[in-house]
């Protein structure tokens, strides 16, 4: 939806939306929220994954009792696994679209081998599929005369 300001300027909603290609950096230090994310940025096809694979640790842990002394313990409690009944993330981690290595002495020299990659992955995307542009009615006459 576009909404259009009184001075005709166009808004899209939501207003937080990012239209055109999506690119993710991965690694290998990427674990938990860091391996879900990239899975379901995978599974939704919401863009590119750039990097190494993650390492594989999607856990979940939780509804553990307090301890008398208030304090807390907390232990891996359920694993998770893909709608075909195979387990996808955990000991496995995600792949990415595109491998990226980190090379040490790129990094040493101000260089990260990952991000270069993913701008120049998301800008060939972009050249490719250019952002939609919506084109803006006539407006309203609000102001019509009425007969006399």
């Amino acid at each position: 939806m576009v909404n259009s300001t009184h001075e005709g300027e166009p808004i899209v909603e939501p207003a937080q939306s990012i239209f055109g290609p999506k690119v993710m950096i991965i690694n290998e230090m990427s674990g938990s929220d860091g391996d879900a994310l990239p899975w379901l940025f995978k599974k939704s096809h919401v863009g590119t994954l750039v990097g190494t694979r993650t390492w594989g640790g999607l856990v979940g842990n939780g509804n553990y009792p307090s301890l008398i002394d208030g304090g807390t313990v907390t232990a891996p409690r359920w694993a998770i696994y893909g709608t075909h009944g195979e387990w996808e993330v955990e000991s496995i981690g995600i792949a990415p679209d595109v491998e990226v290595i980190e090379d040490p002495e790129l990094i040493r020299r101000g260089h990260d081998p990952q991000l270069e990659r993913a701008v120049q992955e998301g800008l060939a995307q972009l050249a490719k599929n250019p952002p939609q542009t919506f084109l803006a009615p006539p407006a309203p006459d609000k102001h019509q005369v009425l007969p006399q």
